[in-house]
């Protein structure tokens, strides 16, 4: 059996924690099966300013999917090699600077900003690009930017010929570094994945555009973290400690002055046995599937 944290049935798995961990656990401890390597990624927590306090865009995933299925998750997605382009245009902070934000080396950091705007573009119609370092693009609806999206999410372009076509600079002072999360060791797909903070670009849309979603929809932290607790919204600890976070922030340019503080260090479930039952504790993270 699998626990978490305080789990209020400690007999039965937690949240979340498939079964078949246990048993891939017990085989790496026993040196009878490796890790998978941990694919890189990036993450785009979306906010918007609302009356109310700020709003996260939200997209759930197919049921079909490999990968946290019916799960509700900010966009991002994998690294693509070609996301490491260094002749892609850009503006804000330089490679160099963010290698040292996000603990990587210049052409990592680069490849992982790059799919952090590319994938929020392909997964929500959002671009964090403009004509110049001090501007951006207030509307990208029309069926010209919907090809231009397809084309990159069928890798038919790369970021960096859709922004050299468009006379575009990739804004990377748009983005703020807030974690690292990586999957355990007990999961068959592994990303090591950066998450980032960005409000949505004054003008600009979101639109239900990503073909791993079934569903997506803008919501109040506090609001999407009570629908996880009544489990009408299933989401992993990465998503609920992050939202946590967002929902004592008073609007989007509060997280991203807070993300400027953060300490970017690697968050992984460590998992021991207990008798028959795999316990997992998350480093730092109280509580990781929002039972309380």
């Amino acid at each position: 059996m699998a626990e978490s944290g305080k789990n209020p049935q400690p007999d039965a798995p937690a949240p979340g924690v498939p079964a078949a961990w246990a048993e891939r656990a017990r085989a790496i401890i026993a040196g009878e099966a490796v890790p998978a390597a941990a694919r890189r990624a990036a993450t785009v927590v979306l906010l918007r300013d609302r009356p109310a306090g700020p709003e996260a865009y939200l997209l759930r995933r197919h049921t079909t999917m490999a990968f946290a299925a019916g799960m509700y998750a900010f966009p991002g997605g994998g690294v693509d090699p070609r996301d490491a382009d260094h002749s892609v245009a850009w503006a804000g902070p330089e490679p160099a600077v963010w290698a040292e934000r996000l603990g990587t080396s210049e052409a990592e950091a680069r490849a992982i900003v790059c799919a952090a705007v590319r994938e929020t573009f392909e997964e929500s119609g959002v671009l964090l690009a403009g004509p110049d370092a001090g501007t951006v693009v207030s509307d990208t609806t029309g069926d010209d930017w919907e090809a231009d999206r397809s084309a990159l999410v069928a890798r038919e372009q790369t970021l960096t010929e859709f922004l050299e076509r468009r006379s575009l600079v990739l804004r990377s002072d748009l983005l703020g570094a807030w974690a690292r999360w990586v999957t355990p060791e007990f999961e068959d797909r592994r990303y090591d994945t950066w998450f980032f903070v960005a409000a949505l670009p004054a003008g600009q849309r979101t639109r239900d555009v990503s073909g791993e979603a079934d569903r997506v929809e803008w919501a109040r932290p506090a609001d999407a973290l009570e629908a996880q607790r009544a489990q009408k919204m299933a989401m992993l600890p990465p998503t609920i400690d992050t939202l946590r976070h967002m929902a004592e922030l008073a609007d989007p340019a509060a997280a991203l002055a807070a993300a400027a503080d953060r300490v970017i260090t690697p968050i992984m479930a460590q998992g021991r046995f207990e008798g028959d039952r795999l316990v997992l504790e998350w480093p730092g993270i109280a509580d990781p599937f929002g039972l309380r």
